[in-house]
């Protein structure tokens, strides 16, 4: 029996304890993108409360290695005991352990406690760093690896492990079951993120049985932490309880989505970004509760139907800048919010990927400040922008009649012209941008803001001063372009 199936006896996750905990068992990374950092953030964002035992510090950035310091024995010995002796640990997970002598000591502490152990055989840093010497890949060989429940090589590192060439899945297939069968791991994956091909798969050996874990392949050079992050979360999910193969796949999905929004910092290699797993839902809630309040504003102020337009009015936000990729990253009222017996009402639940035309608009203008991330369309009419301009807003114009004739013919190329020409006659986001139309293109405004709560304000305040001062809402003439003057 192998000694992970033994320690399952011990070190089962305790049903009496709700709160999951996992151990690292790494380096510290200086720049926060890999090691014990990496681990840290990635246990947290999967709901698992985080303990480490520091093997190293490390000076490190995007770029380089610069220094490593390693802590000694002893002290790592005790930082083990302390988070096995008081809180218990479900499962623990090692990365960078760069002498015979530390991985020896982590052996032995394994060994006592046998804990679940996820092993990131971390050998090379991504800026090209020498992390383990090559005295200790024996030992990490013989005292490690036989203890592990996973081991999570990437293809370099299983090349180094099995003494083979790895230039196929076959190869892999082969590299991990002798892992297994002839380290005496329960399990490995061996990554795909080396080899070529639009999908990236990851290979699992487990008893006996090979299972592929295919993604798509991001093409990116921000990738500093990637198997920090893959193994932690694979020690995570264990933790919880979940099967060898369950922890994988999960993990699987858990990386890919911080390598989707790596963070472009530092001017090497930048991180994955394992918090995004946790941030975008809670930012999308964000979304929606500013939406619903804006919209309560709209419903509750009768004056705004005299503002609406005949296509009807909407209400969007779009997720910060990093994380809004594409219309469907904004918010807005499915069936917009439409006029009935004297005031406005919102057709449902505010929802991502709703609204295409008010997404586009938002969108262009993040681009020229991330701050103004929420916009309306109401009515045009001269007598709406001159209750504008007594607000104290800034309105801007475009004539939609001299876009290229090339765009007209674009699906979806025409707003975010407008918006564009707009923005550059004044060099900032104005409050409000409008536009006299063009053939079957009702003239609009639409008001911008930092939130939907912010835009709602500015809409229910000019709607205010419109009637306040006879509300004479006219079309006008087309001439747009002095209407705000």
């Amino acid at each position: 029996m192998k000694a992970w199936s033994r320690s399952l006896v011990k070190y089962m996750p305790d049903s009496k304890r709700k709160v999951r905990i996992a151990l690292t068992i790494a380096g510290s990374d200086s720049g926060g993108g890999a090691g014990i950092q990496a681990d840290l953030k990635t246990f947290a964002a999967l709901g698992v409360h985080g303990t480490s035992a520091i093997v190293a510090i490390t000076a490190q950035n995007t770029r380089s290695v610069t220094g490593v310091q390693e802590v000694s024995t002893e002290i790592i010995r005790k930082q083990i005991d302390a988070i096995a002796g008081d809180l218990g640990v479900d499962t623990a997970k090692t990365g960078m352990l760069s002498s015979s002598g530390i991985i020896s000591t982590v052996a032995r502490s394994i060994r006592r406690y046998r804990f679940p152990l996820v092993v990131d055989p971390v050998m090379i840093s991504k800026s090209g760093a020498q992390l383990l010497r090559d005295d200790a890949v024996e030992t990490l060989i013989k005292s490690l690896l036989p203890l592990a429940a996973v081991v999570t090589p990437n293809i370099p590192e299983a090349e180094r492990l099995t003494g083979m060439k790895i230039s196929s899945l076959d190869d892999a297939r082969e590299a991990a079951r002798k892992i297994v069968e002839e380290y005496h791991a329960s399990a490995a994956v061996v990554k795909g993120g080396h080899l070529g091909g639009e999908e990236s798969t990851d290979i699992l050996y487990h008893e006996g049985e090979f299972k592929e874990f295919k993604g798509h392949r991001i093409r990116t050079r921000n990738t500093h932490g990637t198997g920090c992050v893959f193994s932690a979360a694979i020690a995570a999910e264990l933790a919880k309880g979940n099967s060898i193969a369950e922890a994988v796949e999960r993990a699987k999905t858990f990386v890919s989505y911080a390598i989707e929004y790596a963070l472009p910092i530092g001017k090497g290699n930048g991180p994955a970004n394992p918090t995004s797993w946790i941030l975008i839902p809670a930012e999308k809630l964000d979304v929606i509760e500013s939406i619903r309040e804006g919209v309560r504003m709209l419903e509750s102020s009768p004056e705004v139907a005299e503002v609406v337009p005949e296509v009807q009015m909407n209400l969007a936000m779009a997720l910060p800048a990093f994380y809004a990729r594409s219309e469907m990253d904004v918010a807005a009222v499915p069936g917009r919010l439409v006029k009935i017996d004297g005031r406005i009402k919102a057709s449902s639940e505010p929802a991502f990927g709703s609204s295409s035309h008010l997404a586009r608009a938002v969108l262009t203008a993040m681009k020229h400040d991330e701050r103004i991330r929420a916009v309306a369309n109401i009515k045009y009419s001269k007598a709406i922008l001159k209750a504008a301009r007594r607000c104290g807003y800034k309105a801007t114009f475009y004539d939609r009649r001299k876009e290229p004739a090339g765009l007209k013919s674009k699906e979806g190329a025409t707003l975010p012209w407008v918006i564009e020409r707009a923005i550059e006659k004044t060099g900032s986001v104005p409050d409000l941008i409008y536009d006299i139309g063009d053939i079957g293109k009702e003239p609009i405004i639409r008001v911008f803001g930092r939130d939907a709560v912010d835009v709602a304000n500015k809409v229910t305040g000019i709607a205010k001063q419109l009637l306040r001062h006879g509300g004479g809402i006219s079309q006008g003439g087309r001439k747009g372009q002095n209407d705000f003057a």
